[in-house]
């Protein structure tokens, strides 16, 4: 099955909250409103700071694809 890298999430009890999920390596969950992160991954301290310019490049990425399904939603 192919999957997006990105997905959107949202729950009832969250209402003021936007999630990206990503869901390839690595895994974690943005929340675009207080742009915290949730990883999904155990990351060793080492791999910690070789992702961290990869990280900067994947919550852009994440962003970018909020505003894209935001605009698609915009024109239904």
């Amino acid at each position: 099955m192919e999957t997006p890298k990105f997905l959107l999430g949202d729950h009832a009890d969250y209402n003021d909250d936007i999630f990206i999920i990503h869901i390839e390596f690595p895994r974690f969950i943005l929340n675009l409103v207080n742009d915290e992160v949730l990883w999904l991954e155990d990351i060793a301290d080492s791999d910690a700071n070789d992702l961290t310019n990869e990280m900067e490049a994947l919550i852009r990425q994440a962003e970018e694809f909020y505003d894209e399904q935001m605009k698609k939603f915009d024109t239904l």
